[in-house]
């Protein structure tokens, strides 16, 4: 679990976080939402230790970062995982070798017992033998989507952090992403934590939803409830497609 606590973070005079309060639960995908310059990437910045906050605190189960010593932040950083936009593969690298890398950095231990686990994670992300040796530009997106996810929960890691995991995805496709990301959540009793501006993730994967506007919490929930809100903030952000738009009408129609 991360718990979020009265969290602010300003950069000179603009202030991009204001008080958030939020419980990211473990075993669950934390949608992080909002529309560009609500504070998203911010908030995921400051979990990952990359922004200090001016004000608040972040707790990973239990524990405030505040408080950690340089050697417990190198091994809080050893238990996240990070799926970066786009994949952010090494192009001169293999994909066991993109895989294995957090392996070289992080643990110590036999090339064999690192290959080990580089193959359990290739092949619970479905990525066979046939694979293993091809580079990044040899595989579709979607693989390539694979391993990155493979190299993020390679270290067994108890927190995961997604930004927009569907970036650059067909829909079916980014469905299927989504799926993987919330079957290993679940798998592996992972706090996962999800930036998107996908309305179909929220749809899918959304169990607890931080909705963010002008770097406020404006809504939480899940996917369940995101479309029966009246708070006009949400639905304009929610029904901003077409598409969506003619949802929220069937819905007021009562079809």
């Amino acid at each position: 679990m991360i718990e979020v606590k009265d969290l602010h973070k300003s950069f000179g005079e603009q202030n991009v976080l204001k008080g958030i309060d939020f419980v990211f639960e473990t075993g669950k995908t934390n949608l992080i939402i909002g529309q560009s310059g609500s504070g998203k990437s911010v908030l995921l910045k400051s979990m990952l230790g990359i922004f200090t906050p001016e004000k608040g605190k972040i707790e990973y189960d239990g524990k405030a970062y505040s408080s950690f010593n340089p050697e417990q932040k190198r091994e809080l950083r050893k238990e996240m995982g990070m799926l970066f936009q786009g994949g952010a593969l090494f192009d001169s690298m293999t994909v066991e070798e993109n895989v294995m890398f957090p392996l070289r950095m992080f643990r110590k231990g036999k090339k064999k017992n690192h290959l080990d686990r580089v193959y359990e994670v290739l092949d619970r992300v479905k990525l066979g033998e046939e694979h293993r040796k091809k580079f990044p530009a040899e595989i579709s997106g979607g693989m390539q989507k694979r391993v990155a996810i493979a190299r993020a929960i390679v270290n067994k890691p108890k927190y995961l952090f997604c930004d927009e995991p569907n970036s650059g995805l067909d829909p079916k496709t980014a469905t299927i992403i989504d799926n993987l990301i919330h079957e290993l959540t679940v798998e592996y009793e992972i706090t996962t934590v999800v930036i998107t501006h996908d309305m179909n993730s929220v749809l899918e994967i959304g169990e607890n939803i931080a909705f963010l506007k002008d770097g406020v919490l404006a809504w939480k929930g899940d996917k369940s409830q995101i479309f029966k809100t009246d708070d006009e903030t949400v639905t304009d952000f929610v029904y901003s497609s077409d598409l969506f738009k003619k949802v929220r009408q069937a819905q007021l129609q009562g079809l």
